[in-house]
């Protein structure tokens, strides 16, 4: 009969056992396997979101060699410029695209920017800052007057400058609300809530890596386990090789022993990936088990207790005061919100000095109206940071933004719900698969080295 030369491993097995080929491989390949498919979906979902910043070291010459490069290759989180050769978590990796999806496929679904600003309550906005300027008017009010209406100052008796500041502070809460009644009617054209949060989570990618893991941690850690189906498919592997081994060996001279355990730890790799991405996030709907034998996929299943992780998380890091009120103030638009402030303020002036003084300051070119109205709303620009940048107030607003995002959220069908966090997994699949792939064969090579061929 014709036979196989098969090379020996670093331990002889059968001699050590007592058992044969066929047992041993019965036992070991797929608890090899096993292995390969919990540390490829295990590393896989470490590349994610870790590191959050590029580490790697300069390669010299790879900074020649770069440009040359395909453009798939190019695009792989491991280069940096300069000749740097690193990793970067695929996630923050792509910061700026991926917090792109995760508004299109989450914020913008959910609400327009005028929703999210009634959530954070404008009229209690008000009144805190009507309160927390209350202390400071007196300051504002005499710096702004004597700064741009001197001589009218210098022309009132004390009792009449007391209550020029006395009917300020008396109309303060007024102001403020009428303040952010104005901005309201136009928070279309000074918000952009998809520009806030993708600047804000490109300058901060860990926490665009902390929105995804927190949105789906159970999912994630059910990534992990499902790589111990490596041990289900390890099984027929053993058995095709033992049976070419013994029945076919002209097959075997053929394809080589090495190669399929190779190649078949390779396959394994990239099909337990494969399986824990499919399972997870598809089918969105429920479906028939002859269609799908898990019926429904695991992250769209769990859609109401996620709704509401997701929408903290995102209250909580993204769409906060502070985020709302910095990108009004300071963001693209933040001219426009000071103009809509400086009308509210002209309009309070006129009432408080009478259209009378207005009439002659203006007449006369002596009042400085429009530098009035610039100094007030520069104040309240000034003042609003140290009123909403608060971390009590931030939270007390991050529960209503949160009911307000989880109600919203769960209404949401379950396949768009779920694309929230599949978005993010599906730029980068295929980088996975091939991590899984030589992963494998690496733990296949493992094998091949202790059991041989």
């Amino acid at each position: 009969m014709h036979t196989v030369t098969v090379a020996a491993g670093l331990i002889d097995w059968e001699k050590l056992t007592g058992q044969s080929k066929f047992i041993i491989d019965i036992v070991s390949i797929p608890i090899f396997s096993m292995i390969a498919g919990l540390i490829t979906n295990w590393t896989g979902v470490i590349m994610l979101f870790a590191p959050s910043n590029f580490t790697g070291f300069y390669v010299p010459g790879l900074k020649v060699i770069f440009p040359l490069l395909p453009r798939k290759v190019q695009i792989l989180p491991i280069f940096a410029p300069g000749g740097i050769l690193g990793f970067q978590g695929f996630i923050p990796c792509r910061a700026e695209k991926m917090a792109s999806l995760l508004v299109d496929m989450s914020i913008a679904r959910i609400g327009g920017v005028s929703d999210f600003y009634q959530e954070l309550e404008p009229d209690k906005m008000a009144e805190q800052m009507a309160r927390e300027a209350r202390p400071h008017i007196r300051r504002i009010a005499t710096d702004v007057i004597e700064t741009n209406h001197r001589w009218l100052w210098d022309m009132l008796p004390q009792p009449a400058r007391e209550g020029v500041i006395a009917t300020i502070d008396d109309r303060l809460p007024e102001i403020s609300q009428r303040a952010f009644t104005r901005v309201g009617e136009h928070i279309d054209d000074l918000l952009n809530v998809k520009l806030m949060t993708v600047n804000h989570l490109r300058q901060n990618p860990a926490t665009l890596s902390d929105i995804f893991k927190g949105m789906g941690a159970p999912e994630l850690r059910f990534m992990v386990r499902i790589g111990a189906l490596g041990f289900v498919f390890g099984i027929p592997l053993a058995l095709y090789i033992n049976w070419v081994d013994s029945s076919h060996p002209p097959v075997l001279g053929a394809i080589p022993t090495w190669l399929v355990v190779l190649g078949g730890a390779a396959i394994i790799g990239v099909v337990v990936n494969i399986l824990a991405i499919k399972i997870v996030f598809e089918p969105g709907d429920p479906q028939p088990r002859y269609k799908y034998l898990w019926k429904q996929g695991v992250f769209p299943k769990r859609q109401h207790e996620a709704a509401a992780q997701v929408a903290t998380m995102m209250s909580q890091k993204v769409l906060t005061v502070t985020n709302f009120t910095h990108e009004l103030l300071f963001g693209a638009s933040g001219d426009k919100t000071a103009a809509y402030l400086a009308e509210v303020v002209a309009e309070e002036v006129e009432r408080i000095f009478t259209p009378l003084a207005v009439a002659a300051g203006q007449t006369l070119g002596v009042v400085d109206w429009d530098g009035l109205e610039r100094k007030v709303s520069q104040e309240i620009v000034d003042l609003a940071p140290d009123v909403f940048y608060s971390q009590e107030f931030n939270d007390e607003k991050a529960e209503k933004i949160a009911e307000f995002a989880t109600e919203k959220f769960r209404e949401l069908p379950p396949a768009e719900f779920s694309e929230m966090l599949y978005a993010a997994i599906e730029q980068d699949a295929w980088l996975l698969y091939v991590h899984g792939g030589l992963l494998g064969i690496l733990v296949g090579s493992v094998h091949l080295l202790l059991f041989g061929a």
